[in-house]
């Protein structure tokens, strides 16, 4: 048995996936009134990020199921105790990465949110799972947040925040991953800049398009 498969957390799950599948920007007038051309053109941009993604406030934007699970595979496996999240909106991925830690016995977790009604109810559902004396909130634009007090080494690293920041992150990030480090990124393709940069492995990375929506990357060098 695993955190991730009993009580509490497991039925938490359960709940907040159904939550975030019921739950579609698309019911948000504002946001319906962008064009499939004009989102994309903002999820890769590095100047109207905070606007678009402050239309999103009230929704999880939550990674998949399938997303979760291989978080915790990776950072159980590879004996993760220092992780760092970028994005933690309701806290799914970040409920994953702790339990992680929480079976590998012990470690620290930190994730950063610019918007402060994800972060209270991210913190709500990691008291709630019993997990959240293993994460460390950071609240704001993570260029700033993730620019400082990072740990020697970090282990793992998830990139979910703004698609645009991904390089950004990776560079304030990049000096702190130990050789066989993780870096999983939600929705990539967003991204071409930071896809670019993991696919040379010149670049010190080992990557490979996982699933429909993830690039899974290590640190080779």
């Amino acid at each position: 048995m695993t955190t991730l498969t009993t009580k509490p957390l497991a039925p938490l799950l359960d709940r907040l996936f159904e939550e975030a599948k019921a739950s579609s920007p698309e019911t948000n007038s504002a946001f319906a009134d962008f064009s499939s051309e004009e989102r994309a053109r903002l999820m890769r941009s590095k100047t109207d990020y905070l606007n678009f993604y402050g239309h999103l406030k009230d929704f999880p934007l939550a990674v998949s199921r399938e997303t979760g699970t291989l978080l915790y595979m990776l950072a159980r496996g590879s004996r993760a105790r220092m992780i760092v999240e970028f994005g933690t909106s309701f806290g799914i991925s970040t409920l994953h990465l702790a339990a992680a830690l929480r079976d590998n016995g012990g470690g620290r977790l930190i994730t950063s949110e610019f918007e402060p009604s994800k972060v209270a109810r991210a913190r709500e559902n990691l008291t709630i799972s019993g997990l959240i004396d293993l994460v460390e909130f950071r609240e704001g634009d993570a260029l700033q947040t993730l620019s400082v007090n990072l740990p020697e080494t970090v282990d793992l690293l998830l990139l979910d925040g703004a698609k645009a920041l991904y390089p950004n992150i990776l560079d304030l990030v990049e000096y702190r991953l130990r050789p066989g480090a993780f870096i999983v990124a939600d929705n990539a393709d967003y991204s071409p800049e930071y896809l670019e940069r993991v696919r040379l492995p010149e670049k010190g990375y080992l990557s490979t398009p996982f699933g429909d929506d993830v690039e899974l990357s290590m640190r080779i060098g």
